[in-house]
């Protein structure tokens, strides 16, 4: 009898958890309006990324999956009919130290948010300034 009072909260948690994560993955889905991965040279054409898609009026935010290999300066451009963009993105390292251990996280440092004032085509240019080797994943996400 004990047991099975342990085991039914402890399954209930896990149910919780698991419909709490599968909700925030399909909302975070619905918002990526553009996403790429670059970790492969052919994706670029003279050393930089390119292609166009369409976005809505509206708040944007970009999100970096970055890496220590990923490109130390990494330049985005975004151009439409009524926008123009462009931010140099600084790769920084940060060291976490643990009793036994080093380890470290990276993040992209620059203007993350931008603001669409109507619905339009916009073209990105990504350049890894030389390092086309390095992997990021890179997204613009609808706030």
């Amino acid at each position: 009898m004990n047991k099975k009072i342990i085991i039914i909260p402890i399954v209930v948690a896990i149910s919780i958890f698991l419909i709490n994560f599968a909700s925030d993955q399909s909302i975070e889905k619905n918002n990526v309006v553009f996403h790429v991965t670059l970790a492969d040279h052919t994706l670029y054409s003279d050393g930089v990324y390119r292609n166009s898609f369409f976005i809505d009026e509206g708040q944007y935010s970009f999100r970096f999956v970055p890496n220590g290999s990923s490109p130390e300066i990494l330049s985005i451009t975004l151009n439409g009919e009524d926008f123009d963009f462009s931010e140099d993105f600084k790769l920084e390292s940060t060291s976490h130290q643990t009793g036994i251990s080093e380890y470290f996280t990276w993040k992209y440092i620059g203007q993350e948010e931008i603001l669409i004032s109507e619905k339009q085509e916009i073209s990105i240019m990504i350049n890894p300034n030389g390092n086309t080797l390095g992997s990021v994943s890179v997204d613009i996400l609808q706030n």
